[in-house]
């Protein structure tokens, strides 16, 4: 096996843990060769072309309405167009194997490479499988998903492996130490609260946390890290009158060296994507869990919730989230020693760290009985 082709698209979350396998099946194939299907227009198109030595071919596709609607016509047309591009790369780059890590992009790749006779593998990364890989279960050689649970939900699998979350593979080698150093956090044993949602923020959470104010100045034994998006930055600096006031609270509008930064953390406040729980289930950090009530299916819900339920997690709704809630929630983890070191443990007991190397050998063999 020396070629592979990935596909993946839309948010990060589909994007990092394709470009994790990638880097995998690099490292254990020195003249591997890597092919990549996604959007023209979408996240990855930005991404994955700055990656070395990945071919990047895209296609058009869009997702289906979740209501009759004359769109899912053109969505149709638009898949079956997107499967014969898809056809036509899988036969000039001619893949050993390919691997989907969903969004809509994935559908049309792994369904031309199964009708092609290529083998294939989808990873699944949340709770809740999304309509791309409920489609596609019946067609590919295997589903790998990232959480247990998945399984119930597909049923018309040919064969499914716990992988875990490539992402969390990135995340095990961070440095907590220089990640508080890029902070600028100068006590070394002080513990940090790190809040954050998403990469453009929440304004919910921001709203949240300015009225916790007044509760952080006092809190001298904690430091607080508080990410609150670019978008947001500068109404959020207007709310907070005197930063100078507030030595314990670091703000920022962005992090890019959030896998340091998570390990040198005691406790995470922010959303429940897929890729979020993978770097907290890898690094054993507690989390409270505040769910995108805007993402399809409610996906984030389920992960918050399946997270709380193995004791690793505390999940608040975003219609239930208040700074007095907030607050009480994070006092009862973080001044609670016993508690924190379980919730801690539970996380760590959830990671899969060495994700990536299990699918390259799932792959490894999917490509050996294929020969």
């Amino acid at each position: 096996m020396k070629k592979i082709m990935l596909s993946g698209g839309g948010t990060g979350g589909h994007i990092y843990p394709a470009l994790s396998i990638a880097k995998a099946f690099r490292n254990r194939i020195s003249d591997a060769k890597i092919g990549y299907i996604g959007t023209k227009n979408g996240l990855e198109a930005r991404i994955v072309p700055k990656e070395n030595d990945i071919q990047f071919f895209d296609v058009e596709i869009q997702g289906f309405q979740r209501k009759l609607s004359l769109d899912n016509l053109q969505t149709v047309a638009k898949f079956l167009r997107a499967v014969r591009h898809c056809k036509r790369y899988i036969q000039q780059f001619q893949p050993d194997v390919v691997v989907g890590t969903g969004g809509y992009v994935s559908g049309p790749t792994l369904y031309a490479a199964a009708r092609l006779g290529v083998p294939t593998l989808i990873l699944e990364p949340d709770v809740l499988p999304g309509l791309t890989t409920r489609f596609l279960s019946r067609y590919v050689d295997v589903v790998a998903i990232s959480l247990s649970g998945s399984e119930k939900y597909l049923t018309k699998a040919n064969k499914i492996i716990h992988t875990g979350n490539p992402r969390g593979t990135e995340v095990t080698h961070a440095d907590g130490k220089k990640g508080r150093e890029s902070l600028e956090i100068s006590d070394k044993e002080k513990p940090l609260v790190l809040i954050f949602g998403g990469s453009r923020g929440a304004k919910p959470i921001n709203e949240a946390v300015i009225s916790m104010i007044p509760r952080i100045q006092k809190a001298e034994h904690l430091h607080f890290v508080y990410v609150t998006g670019e978008v947001h930055y500068q109404e959020v600096i207007a709310n907070i009158k005197d930063g100078s006031e507030l030595p314990n609270l670091t703000i920022k509008p962005f992090i890019y060296n959030m896998p340091d930064v998570l390990a040198g953390t005691s406790l995470v406040v922010g959303r429940a994507g897929a890729s979020t729980l993978a770097e907290l289930t890898a690094l054993g950090v507690p989390s409270i869990l505040i769910p995108s009530p805007y993402v399809t299916n409610n996906h984030q819900e389920a992960n918050a919730r399946w997270l709380e339920e193995q004791g690793a997690g505390m999940m608040i709704k975003e219609k239930e989230l208040t700074g007095e809630r907030l607050w009480d929630t994070i006092r009862e983890i973080i001044e609670h020693p016993e508690r924190h070191q379980q919730m801690s443990e539970a996380a760590r007991s959830l990671g899969c760290p060495d994700a990536s190397e299990v699918i390259i050998d799932e792959l490894e063999r999917l490509s050996q009985n294929h020969g």
